[in-house]
């Protein structure tokens, strides 16, 4: 479990420590002799459907977020880009809490509008003018 604790968003949405899960594992890349001895990246998993935020921020979220979402409805971070243990965990929490924010965040509503007047005229306008041209092109009479 996380010692970092409790996982804050914003002043109404909080994560709870317990809901968090952390795994230390070898990072790939460059970092010398040190990348093949510490477990420097982290893997934070969370548990969205079972989770305690509310539940139009968490459809939101699997809108969102649904692809990386595992079948048994986990999300897997993964966060390598620091060579300290704890940096790593930050960051991998701070991505979480960004997405979080992201799915909390209604999406306004589309108003309709109609069409300017002119707008129309220019399209009726514009239809009569391909009818015509349409219109002659009739068959040609050959008198031949």
């Amino acid at each position: 479990m996380s010692e970092f604790g409790d996982l804050r968003i914003s002043d109404t949405l909080t994560v709870p420590a317990w809901e968090l899960s952390e795994a230390f594992v070898r990072a790939s890349g460059p970092g010398g002799q040190n990348v093949n001895k510490v477990s420097s990246a982290v893997q934070l998993t969370w548990q969205v459907a079972a989770s305690s935020l509310p539940a139009a921020i968490k459809e939101r979220f699997q809108k969102l977020y649904g692809s990386r979402i595992t079948a048994d409805g986990r999300l897997i971070l993964e966060a390598s880009e620091h060579r300290s243990q704890i940096q790593n965990r930050q960051a991998a929490r701070e991505r979480l809490g960004e997405m979080i924010l992201k799915a909390s965040v209604a999406p306004k509503r589309r108003i309709k509008t109609k069409p300017t007047a002119g707008s129309v005229r220019r399209r009726i306008k514009e239809k009569k003018k391909r009818g015509e041209v349409k219109s002659l092109r009739g068959s040609v009479t050959g008198e031949d």
